[in-house]
Formats: structure tokens, C-alpha cells, sequence
């Protein structure tokens, strides 16, 4: 490949692409405020309402003066800028029957889905009080006849906080998922899909990630939601092909912003669990 062939928006769908494949936190979350994004530390504006009120009619004085509605606004903040910057030498694309350049922009996107992922589930620290099981000092230690039944008791979180359940979500650790597999309640899919999706509990879907943060090895900390409760934005900044100076090889780099904000947390419920 020359730098004179390369064509950047073919080669920036691509790996858009790959991103989107990759992620499993990613795909269950808002996504609708995605746009123009100038540089690290652009914000993006998220308006909300507040509640109507409901009053009871009465034919002989009518109804009351229309509501002022409540509105409130959060900002998301660009935060996070990643790069890559790879080369591959022509003496090594010579030897070698596969497209190495091709490869290596496969690794990159995996790379960073692998980042984003961990930055979004990093954000269980926003959970709302009360909608947690289990606790830093007091871990639960689930098992294969237990384990289905917190999961339960974890989306009950929800139903009390009066979250949707179209669009529910729990994102467990492999051996969480292991000890799940051994409960016949559990609805498995037959074929695991590469977004982590294993199967269902109480309508939720559950997805499986090694990205679940823990602490040490121990206190996994499994997010249930649902996908308007994190608001998240990304952009492929920039995507360059050149020749470095001082090398005879191909090389390409690029750069990929982002940034996510739990909007609503009572929508969002953690449990902390060790493995035992």
C-alpha cells in the first residue's frame, strides 16, 4: 500500500466498524447525542423536563393555569483523547501473504473499544444511594444455586425506581456467567454473539466482559440498567497514512475522542460481589 492509493474516509468506516463489533458496554448506551466534536474538551448539552402534573377536572371551573415546566441541563465533557501510531516496514510486507497494514488497523479498533469500555464501566461509581447490593466492606459471595436469584434481586432496583424494561441490561464477569450457565432458570443463547450477549434474566439482557472492574482481583462491581441511563459520545478525530521519515514503511495514525456521563442514576443498580 502506498500513501498515494490510501483513501481515509474508506479506511475510517472501517474501522468505526470494528469499534461497534468490539464493545460490549458501548452498545448499551445512549448514543443519541453523538455530534460534532472539535477536539478534547468539547461539551455536549443534555436537556431534560421535569415532571407533569396531573390535576382532576371540573366541568363549572375548568382546569387550572397551564404549567410552567422545571428544565434541567448536564454537560458531557469530551474527556478522553487515545491514539494509535503503528508501522509496518516494506520489507515485511514483502514476506508476508496477508495485509499487514489491515491487521494492524483491526488490532487498533479493538484496542480502542477495549478503552472505551473500560472508561464506561468505570462509571458504576454514579449508581444512585440505595440501588446497590453489596458492599466494599460487605461483598456478596454468589453460587451456581444463588447467583440467577441476586441477579433478580438486583433489577428489583429498577422496577422500584421505575426504570423502562424494554432495553435492560446486567454486565457480569466470566465466572459470574459460569455459575449462571449451571441454573436451569437461566435462558442461554444457544450462539454467544462477540457483544457479549449470553442470555436473559427477568427480561434483562445479560452480557459477559472482562471488563467489569474490580478491585484487586475481588469486589467485581455487575451494573444493571438500562440504555437511556449513560449518555456516550465518540468520534474518530483524525486518520493519516505517511511514510516515516526514517523508514522505508507504511505507517498510519489516529485518534479517537470521547466521553460518557451516567444522566440518570437511579436508572443504573451495582452489586458487589467476590468470587468464591
Amino acid at each position: 500500500m502506498s500513501v498515494q492509493n490510501f483513501i481515509a474516509t474508506i479506511w475510517s468506516a472501517r474501522l468505526n466498524e470494528n469499534l461497534r463489533k468490539a464493545l460490549v458496554y458501548g452498545n448499551i448506551v445512549n448514543t443519541d447525542y453523538e455530534g460534532e466534536i472539535v477536539g478534547k474538551g468539547s461539551t455536549v448539552k443534555i436537556n431534560s423536563i421535569g415532571s407533569i402534573n396531573i390535576g382532576d377536572y371540573d366541568k363549572n371551573t375548568g382546569i387550572g393555569d397551564p404549567q410552567e415546566l422545571d428544565s434541567y441541563q448536564t454537560t458531557l465533557v469530551i474527556d478522553q483523547a487515545k491514539y494509535f501510531n503503528f508501522k509496518v516496514d516494506d520489507v515485511d510486507k514483502a514476506q508476508m501473504n496477508v495485509n499487514l497494514v489491515d491487521a494492524a488497523m483491526q488490532e487498533a479498533a479493538y484496542a480502542l473499544a477495549d478503552a472505551m469500555d473500560q472508561y464506561i464501566a468505570s462509571l458504576y461509581t454514579e449508581v444512585a444511594p440505595g440501588n446497590t447490593i453489596g458492599s466494599d466492606e460487605s461483598p456478596i459471595v454468589p453460587t451456581k444455586d444463588n447467583a440467577y436469584d441476586y441477579l433478580v434481586d438486583l433489577l428489583v432496583k429498577l422496577d422500584e425506581a421505575n426504570v423502562p424494561k424494554n432495553g435492560r441490561f446486567v454486565v457480569v464477569p466470566s465466572w459470574f456467567a459460569g455459575l449462571l450457565k449451571k441454573d436451569p432458570r437461566f435462558t442461554s443463547k444457544t450462539d454467544v454473539l462477540i457483544t457479549g450477549e449470553i442470555g436473559m434474566v427477568d427480561g434483562a439482557t445479560i452480557y459477559e466482559s472482562n471488563n467489569v472492574p474490580n478491585v484487586g482481583g475481588q469486589k467485581y462491581k455487575i451494573m444493571a440498567g438500562y440504555r437511556g441511563a449513560i449518555a456516550f459520545v465518540r468520534a474518530i478525530n483524525s486518520i493519516e497514512a505517511y511514510r516515516p521519515e526514517k523508514s522505508f514503511a507504511d505507517a498510519v495514525k489516529g485518534l479517537a475522542l470521547y466521553g460518557a456521563k451516567v444522566i440518570k442514576p437511579n436508572a443504573i443498580a451495582v452489586m458487589t460481589c467476590n468470587r468464591a
